[in-house]
C-alpha cells in the first residue's frame, strides 16, 4: 500500500507534489521521497518518516524543475527499515530513469535471477520496485536499441514489461530528457488516475483526492494494463499494452484504505461504505433485534459511514463514543502486543457518558488480527456498556493478501480456520456480526457494471492473478518487511482498524 503521484508541468512542480503527498499521507507514513528533472538531471530527496517531516525548506530548495514524481510508502516487501529501500528508484542506463510502485510484484524472486542470470542487471535492495525499475530498463534498452525514444518505443518497452510482470503495480516513472511514463497492471488492481490543470500541468496520482486537492481537473482513470506517456511539452500517449486487459480492482481500497471524498475506477469511496452499511443491517438485524440495541458507535475512522447508514436502517441512534488522537504513531508498528495494548489506549479515549449502562454496537471497517477489536470490546465494558456488540463492515479476513497490503500471514488473521462463534469468544463481546462477501461485492460493484469483478483474495481466497498457491504465499511472506537487529515484533499488521 503506497501513494504515488507523478507531474509534468511548465512551472516548478517541487510544492505541487509535496502538497499531493500530503494528500496521500494515509496510503503510506514510513518514507517518502521526491525526484524532479530539470533539463537531463535528476535531484531527488527520499528519507523515512511523514511527508512533513520528511521534507524540511532546504530539501525543497534542493528539488528544481518542471517534471517530478513522489511517493509515500507503506513496505510489502524488503527491510521495513532501510532508508535504501525508500523510493523512488533510480539507474542510470538507459537515458538515466527514476520510478515510483504501487503495488507488490508476486514473481520477484524468479526476476531477481532472470535480472541476475539474463539480463545482466544488478539490484542492490530486496524491494520488488528495484526488480520492476530494472525489467522495465532493460526492455527501454532492448526497444530502442541504442537509438531514439518516442511514444512507440515506450509502449514496446512497456508490453515486453507487462509480460514479464506477475502480480499488482501502478507505476510512473520519468525518463530523463524525454518526460513521464505511467501504467497499470492487466488486472487493475491498484488505482491510478489522470488529470489536468488549468495552466496545462498534466498530473497522475494514485487517487482522485490528489487530483482535486491540488487544483486539477480529474480526466479519467487509467486503464488495466494502459500505458500513458506524457512528453516534455505536456502531449499526452497513451495505449494498451496488455493482451488481454480485465478491471478487478482491491476491493480493499473501498472498505479501507483510499480516502472517502477519492472516486476510484467510477466508484466513489464514500458511497461504497454507506451501501456496505446497508447490507450490514440486515446481517445485524438476523443476529441482533434492533430493540436490543441502545446505541450505534463507529470505531474512527473508515467506518463512519457505514455505521451512520446502518444506524440510519435500523432507527437507533448513531454516537460518537471515541475521540482519536491523531498524534500518536500507528499502533501496528509498535514492537510486540504488550506496547501495541498500550497504544491502543493512548489513540483513542472513550466517552464515557455514551457507554454506561447502555447496549452498545460498535461498527468496524474490517477486522484483521483481532488484537485491537478485543483492546476496544474492553475498553466500552471498563466504561459500563451492558452489553457490547461489533459489526464488520467487511467479511472475514481469512487469506493473505499479497498484492500489496502487507496482511499478516494465514496464522496471524484471527479468522483463519475460526468459526464467528470462536472468533466472539476470543474478542470477548457479546455478539459478532459480520458483513457477507457477495453481498458486499454486490453493494460496491453496484456502482460500477462496467468492472469486471474484484480482487477479493483476503476474503474469499482466490487471487485474480492466477499465479498464487500456497508455495507462493510462503515465499512472499519469506519477503515480508524485517526489522533487522532490534528485538522488535516484526510480525506487522498493515492494515489495522486504527490506522489513518
Amino acid at each position: 500500500m503506497c501513494g504515488i503521484v507523478g507531474v509534468v508541468s511548465n512551472a516548478p512542480v517541487n510544492q505541487l507534489l509535496y502538497d499531493a503527498l500530503l494528500l496521500l499521507q494515509h496510503r503510506g507514513q514510513d518514507a517518502a521521497g521526491i525526484v524532479t528533472l530539470l533539463e537531463r538531471k535528476f535531484f531527488m530527496h527520499k528519507a523515512k518518516g511523514m511527508v512533513r517531516d520528511v521534507f524540511r525548506t532546504r530539501n525543497m530548495r534542493g528539488l528544481p524543475g518542471d517534471v517530478g514524481l513522489g511517493q509515500v510508502r507503506y513496505p510489502t516487501a524488503g527491510n521495513a527499515y532501510s532508508e535504501e529501500e525508500a523510493q523512488p528508484f533510480y539507474v542510470n542506463a538507459p537515458f538515466g530513469i527514476v520510478l515510483v510502485h504501487n503495488g507488490n510484484l508476486t514473481n520477484a524472486h524468479a526476476l531477481r535471477t532472470e535480472l541476475f542470470s539474463t539480463d545482466h542487471r544488478h539490484t542492490n535492495t530486496e524491494s520488488d520496485s528495484e526488480v520492476l525499475l530494472n525489467v522495465l530498463a532493460h526492455e527501454l534498452d532492448r526497444a530502442t536499441r541504442g537509438g531514439l525514444l518516442n511514444s512507440a518505443t515506450v509502449f514496446e518497452a512497456v508490453r515486453n514489461t507487462q509480460r514479464r510482470l506477475r502480480g499488482s503495480y501502478a507505476v510512473v516513472a520519468l525518463i530523463a530528457g524525454h518526460g513521464l511514463l505511467a501504467f497499470r497492471d492487466p488486472y487493475g488492481i491498484r488505482p491510478l488516475a489522470m488529470g489536468r490543470g488549468a495552466d496545462g500541468t498534466v498530473m497522475v496520482a494514485s487517487e482522485s483526492v490528489a487530483l482535486e486537492g491540488s487544483g486539477h481537473v480529474f480526466e479519467r482513470n487509467i486503464a488495466p494494463g494502459e500505458a500513458v506517456f506524457v512528453d516534455l511539452q505536456g502531449q499526452v500517449h497513451s495505449e494498451q499494452c496488455a493482451d488481454s486487459p480485465t478491471l478487478n480492482p482491491c476491493i480493499f481500497e473501498f472498505v479501507y484504505l483510499a480516502r472517502p471524498d477519492s472516486v476510484l475506477d467510477g466508484i466513489s469511496v464514500y458511497q461504497a461504505r454507506l451501501n456496505l452499511g446497508e447490507t450490514l443491517a440486515k446481517r445485524v438485524v438476523s443476529t441482533v433485534p434492533p430493540s436490543e440495541i441502545d446505541v450505534i458507535i463507529p470505531i474512527p475512522e473508515s467506518s463512519r459511514p457505514s455505521a451512520t447508514q446502518l444506524a440510519h436502517l435500523l432507527g437507533v441512534p448513531y454516537r460518537e463514543g471515541f475521540v482519536k488522537n491523531r498524534y500518536v504513531g500507528r499502533t501496528f508498528i509498535m514492537p510486540g502486543q504488550g506496547v501495541r495494548k498500550k497504544s491502543v489506549r493512548q489513540k483513542l479515549n472513550v466517552i464515557a457518558s455514551e457507554f454506561k449502562g447502555r447496549n452498545v454496537l460498535l461498527v468496524d471497517d474490517s477486522i484483521v488480527r483481532g488484537t485491537t477489536s478485543r483492546e476496544i470490546v474492553q475498553m466500552a465494558r471498563d466504561a459500563g456498556a451492558r452489553k457490547v456488540y461489533l459489526a464488520s463492515a467487511a467479511p472475514p479476513v481469512r487469506y493473505p493478501n499479497v498484492y500489496g497490503i502487507d496482511m499478516p500471514t494465514k496464522d496471524e488473521l484471527v479468522a483463519h480456520d475460526r468459526t464467528v462463534e470462536q472468533i466472539r469468544e476470543l474478542i470477548g463481546c457479546d455478539a459478532l456480526i459480520y458483513q457477507d462477501v457477495d453481498a458486499m461485492k454486490r453493494a460496491i460493484g453496484s456502482l460500477n457494471p462496467k468492472l469486471d469483478g474484484f480482487d477479493a483474495s483476503c476474503f474469499d481466497g482466490v487471487y485474480v492473478t492466477g499465479d498464487i498457491d500456497t508455495e507462493a504465499i510462503s515465499r512472499m511472506n519469506g519477503n515480508r518487511p524485517r526489522i533487522e537487529e532490534t528485538g522488535e515484533d516484526s510480525s506487522r499488521l498493515a492494515l489495522p482498524n486504527l490506522a489513518e
